[in-house]
């Protein structure tokens, strides 16, 4: 019985950990939604997530063997250029990765694209608003892509237990405490970003840099080689040392840029 309550505390903080990515990804693409929408889009997003995901570790422990056995017809060798083995869960990692790191692109171009940073804002907000259904469809969807490696992770540490139900139970119980928290902090975060809009900057940054993890995993999961070198999956401990250091450069920056800014009235 303890060591099932301290798996379940282990599932809540690894899901916490993990789903750091996901709850700035959900604060950002929210921004899309009308402004009197965007609340309601966070929360419906996260509740149906959590609903889906429970649906996806179901699938998962039923049939995992398929996510993980290469294809035969995504299987190939180019010799000496590249060599792949697709399978579902490689794809999976690679799409979203990929996806991630097009709207990071696409936003950070947006933000020095446009000269007049109003203009920027009026067009985004006639213009670049989604519809609250397609926001929140974006949400879900990045969400089960998120959460694909969580809940692995999750079976993983689930293995040694023997009764097959009760793992489901622990992992399906962190899955929805997990949902709970994302739901606490959503909104503080999106207000966090909506009052320092100078950290949307290091948020898609981060976005980025997480786009590249996904898809050097997927790339992994593929045993993919590339002119004779294995595709080697960015560590969780490089990927958030790099984070850590994105974070202290940018408020290095901003203190620096303020100090400036105060000699510079001096100096009038």
């Amino acid at each position: 019985m303890l060591e099932n309550i301290f798996t379940l505390l282990m599932l809540v903080m690894l899901q916490a950990v993990l789903g750091f990515d996901n709850l700035l990804y959900i604060s950002l693409e929210s921004k899309k939604a009308p402004v009197d929408q965007q609340k309601s889009v966070r929360k419906k997003g996260i509740l149906i997530a959590i609903v889906l995901r429970i649906v996806l570790l179901f699938v998962l422990v039923s049939v995992i063997d398929f996510f993980q056995e290469p294809f035969s017809f995504l299987t190939a060798e180019i010799k000496d250029i590249a060599k792949f083995a697709f399978n579902g869960h490689s794809l999976i990692v690679l799409a979203g990765g990929g996806f991630i790191i097009y709207t990071a692109i696409k936003e950070i171009w947006h933000m020095i694209s446009i000269k007049d940073f109003n203009q920027h804002d009026e067009e985004a907000s006639s213009k670049g608003k989604k519809s609250a259904n397609a926001v929140i469809t974006s949400i879900v969807i990045m969400n089960l892509v998120f959460s694909f490696d969580s809940i692995l992770a999750a079976i993983g540490l689930t293995s040694d237990i023997e009764n097959r139900t009760t793992a489901f139970v622990i992992m399906a119980i962190a899955i929805v405490c997990s949902g709970l928290l994302m739901l606490l902090l959503a909104d503080k975060i999106s207000a966090f970003l909506a009052k320092n809009r100078m950290y949307e900057v290091l948020g898609l940054f981060i976005l980025f840099i997480v786009g590249i993890m996904l898809v050097t995993e997927g790339g992994h999961l593929a045993y993919l080689e590339l002119f004779g070198n294995h595709i080697v999956p960015m560590s969780k401990t490089t990927f958030y040392f790099v984070l850590f250091v994105l974070v202290v450069v940018d408020v290095v920056q901003g203190r620096y840029q303020k100090k400036l800014l105060a000699e510079q009235q001096k100096g009038k």
